[in-house]
């Protein structure tokens, strides 16, 4: 029987988002959705508009045994662009912020070691403002925004480059 824990990314879009933790040993489910805000069962009308306090974020049930939280925060911090305060990218608004949201102390602990390796590292000259925040309600996001690149993979491949994501991770990543 293996265990399962819950990790909770903000990252901007959250179709770009997905694909780089899905279908890895230790990985059972990535689900694309908002938390963070006040208003309960929100929709991505609502959303978009900034006003709500929501972000857009994947929630990833894994297995620790297999894929440990520490490897997952190895995976997020190259997806975004963790100096940017009003978004991701193209995508900009607080509803596009970063923000990794723990579930427990030990996540919180590895998220607050990690973003300090971060900033000690010298990588960014700007300072890094992803936040570190209690996990909250989660909400689903509607179903065409599950499994986005695998559903629509053109316009997946689209949003990637025209957003700017992949040039920046090409640049500052890799």
């Amino acid at each position: 029987m293996s265990n399962k824990e819950l990790a909770t990314f903000a990252g901007g879009c959250f179709w770009c988002m997905v694909k780089p933790f899905d279908e890895l040993p230790g990985i059972h489910g990535i689900v694309s959705g908002y938390t963070g805000g006040q208003l309960q069962n929100p929709t991505y009308e609502q959303i978009k508009t900034g006003e709500t306090g929501h972000r857009e974020a994947v929630q990833i049930t894994y297995d620790p045994e297999l894929f440990p939280y520490q490897k997952l925060l190895d995976l997020y911090w190259p997806q975004i662009d963790p100096t940017d305060d009003e978004g991701q990218f193209i995508d900009r608004g607080s509803q596009y912020r970063t923000a990794i949201f723990y579930h427990t102390e030990e996540q919180k602990e590895l998220a607050e070691k990690s973003r300090k390796a971060l900033e000690e590292s010298g990588r960014f000259k700007k300072p890094i403002v992803t936040e570190i925040l209690p996990a909250c309600e989660f909400y689903e996001a509607e179903e065409y925004h599950q499994d986005f690149y695998k559903k629509n993979p053109q316009a997946y491949k689209e949003e990637r480059e025209t957003s700017g994501r992949d040039t920046f991770i090409k640049e500052n990543w890799k």
